[in-house]
């Protein structure tokens, strides 16, 4: 594989990507796996609010549905607002640097989680300390993996390392279940604690930037006419902020990500009536967040940036509108298949906005740059709450379906006129 300063792919260009290259690839998926238990929450959720277990087991009782929800609440707050410093820490002192210091972060966060049986234990272990790692730890595997690939593999490759982050409850959601079964619900922040603090550290040393010289595989002549519109130049945070497309970008992270969030936060609730097993349709719908980020990815490398996130928000669109019939209709298959277009949209573009960022702004400021681009993600998350708020009003979702789809179809006129700025040498 060669890891040495004269390994393949260290100063010469090469014409596929060296095995350096996929190590980080893979690292980076792998830190992402352990930051991605946050789309777990929901099982903690039901153990926390649930009161004869939790006096059982030495809590003073069980939290109200509010306090259970508002630990997931702040992390994802803290998680968007800490994207941005730990992109400028990724830029100006490496990934290995910045990845650690959010291992340290989650693990800590975690085992204080589990140390602490109460309600400001959870708050201050999962919602900041879990915040400030997922900001940190998650700004660092998009931009080395960005400095490794090709223009025309950017896309697939940045899906496969977001990937892990939506894919994670996979394998977390049964394994805390296990845990809080057999041990106890303080034993499950302990021991991913633990886990996350080892694997994260240790993944994150194997994290690096190319050596100065490094040329990325580059587009065969038969498909480089193709491959997305990119900058030849790296852009500051100020000079990508006096442009326009920036804003957009943020607008389009927007819209794409409060459909996707819509039916994360709600699927459970409104397909009850068809499935009283809810989580097998979240459980799904985590996988196709993960392979979307890869399959979003992969074509649009080959139609381009733009083309792609107007295909997928043209799906989600369709999904939102008919989803008030398909529910109404208590149609099981249809409302998965609208429910799993929908979380393959939302995953999708969290691999799209990097590679937008990246084919816009160039790769040397990457960290500091997708991190003011995914401020756009967390304002996203107005459309649950809107959604739940129309829903006591009316008795139904419907409303907000149809919200989520008008705003997508504002979502492709602002891709369609959305191109690459220029700059001098660009």
């Amino acid at each position: 594989m060669g890891f040495g300063k004269y390994a393949k792919g260290y100063n010469q260009p090469v014409d596929k990507l060296p095995g350096r290259a996929w190590s980080v690839i893979l690292a980076g998926t792998t830190i992402n796996l352990c930051l991605g238990c946050l789309y777990a929450w929901s099982v903690w959720l039901k153990y926390l609010t649930d009161e004869v277990y939790m006096k059982a087991h030495g809590w003073a009782g069980a939290l109200t549905a509010e306090q259970a929800s508002n630990p997931k609440s702040l992390c994802i707050l803290i998680f968007a607002l800490l994207m941005i410093p730990g992109g400028k820490i990724q830029d100006r002192f490496g990934p290995t640097i910045a990845a650690t210091i959010g291992g340290v972060f989650m693990g800590a966060g975690l085992l204080i989680a589990g140390a602490v049986h109460s309600y400001a234990g959870i708050l201050w272990g999962f919602g900041v300390g879990g915040g400030i790692a997922m900001g940190i730890a998650y700004a660092a595997p998009v931009p080395a993996t960005g400095k490794w690939v090709g223009p025309h593999q950017r896309g697939l490759m940045i899906g496969i390392t977001v990937s892990g982050y939506g894919g994670a409850a996979f394998y977390v959601a049964p394994l805390i279940k296990w845990i809080i079964v057999s041990y106890s619900l303080s034993a499950s922040f302990t021991v991913l604690g633990i886990a996350y603090l080892i694997i994260i550290c240790g993944a994150a040393q194997v994290l690096a930037w190319p050596e100065e010289g490094y040329v990325a595989p580059q587009p065969p002549e038969t498909t480089a006419a193709k491959a997305p519109a990119r900058t030849a130049v790296d852009w500051t945070a100020g000079e990508m902020a006096g442009t326009w497309q920036f804003y957009m970008l943020i607008l389009l992270f927007c819209l794409n990500t409060q459909a996707g969030l819509l039916i994360i936060g709600h699927a459970a609730k409104f397909i009850r009536p068809m499935l009283e097993q809810g989580f097998i349709l979240v459980a799904a719908g985590g996988f196709f967040n993960a392979i979307g980020r890869i399959g979003t990815g992969k074509y649009s490398d080959i139609i381009g940036r733009d083309k792609a996130y107007m295909l997928n928000a043209s799906l989600a669109a369709v999904c939102m509108f008919a989803l008030p019939s398909i529910i109404a209709s208590k149609s099981l298959v249809l409302a998965f298949v609208a429910c799993l277009l929908a979380y393959w949209v939302y995953g999708g573009g969290l691999s799209l906005m990097p590679s937008y960022t990246l084919d816009f702004y160039g790769p040397k400021n990457l960290g500091f740059n997708y991190g003011l681009v995914f401020i756009g993600w967390g304002l996203g998350a107005f459309m649950p709450k809107l959604a739940g708020r129309i829903r006591d009003l009316t008795g139904v979702y419907d409303w907000a379906f149809y919200i989520a789809g008008i705003l997508l179809i504002v979502a492709i006129l602002i891709a369609a006129i959305t191109k690459r700025p220029e700059k001098a040498g660009a």
